[in-house]
């Protein structure tokens, strides 16, 4: 019987999880390690990895 503490748990548990990943990615990207925290949000987490999916597109493009 899991009441509301334990669906609390395991939603930090998984953003945690979610959010080390991107925190030690993104820096090598040129992005702010912060913006790690936005990723808990699904449409923000979507955003950041179609950035780093094609950064070094963006990187030629620009010299």
């Amino acid at each position: 019987m899991m009441g509301m503490g334990g669906g609390i748990f395991w939603w930090i548990v998984m953003a945690v999880l979610l959010v080390i990943p991107f925190y030690r990615i993104l820096p090598r990207y040129g992005l702010p390690a912060y913006a790690a925290f936005l990723a808990v949000f699904p449409l923000v987490a979507l955003i950041l990895l179609w950035i780093i999916a094609f950064k070094d597109k963006f990187d030629e493009a620009a010299k």
